[in-house]
């Protein structure tokens, strides 16, 4: 089953022709920066992944060989991918619902904002989390 997505003004849609990654809540500063507060990311194969409206997509280097791709209009933050990847990062809430997906674990906890705490019972981990599989794949 495809599932979509797409950015608040609906200049940027994808659709995604493999199944998902489960959702990792990102606690680093720049995801923080970039989403406004905690970043929540699946993947997908980039190959699987069709984008309408690219003349409306933006990417920033936000580090050496990594992309953040977002909507030049209304500035939504939509996508995550190293320099030649074969995984495109997507940003779960711009996924249409229902999802069918399920979070699966807090990363870089040691950077999170001191302006709030994690109650949940998930996993958590200080940096980048243990390279699980997922449906063949790795996370993003």
């Amino acid at each position: 089953m495809a599932q979509e997505g797409g950015c608040l003004c609906g200049a940027v849609r994808y659709r995604v022709r493999a199944p998902l990654s489960p959702v990792l809540l990102c606690h680093c500063s720049q995801c923080r920066r970039w989403h406004g507060h905690v970043g929540a990311w699946t993947s997908a194969p980039r190959a699987a992944v069709t984008i309408t409206g690219e003349a409306a997509l933006a990417w920033y280097e936000s580090s050496p060989g990594v992309l953040r791709g977002f909507c030049s209009g209304c500035g939504s933050s939509l996508f995550r991918q190293r320099t030649g990847g074969a995984e495109l990062g997507i940003a779960a809430g711009t996924l249409d619902a229902p999802t069918g997906l399920a979070t699966a674990a807090h990363i870089w906890v040691d950077s999170r904002g001191d302006y709030y705490g994690i109650a949940d019972r998930l996993p958590q981990h200080p940096e980048a989390p243990p390279r699980p599989r997922a449906a063949g794949r790795r996370l993003p």
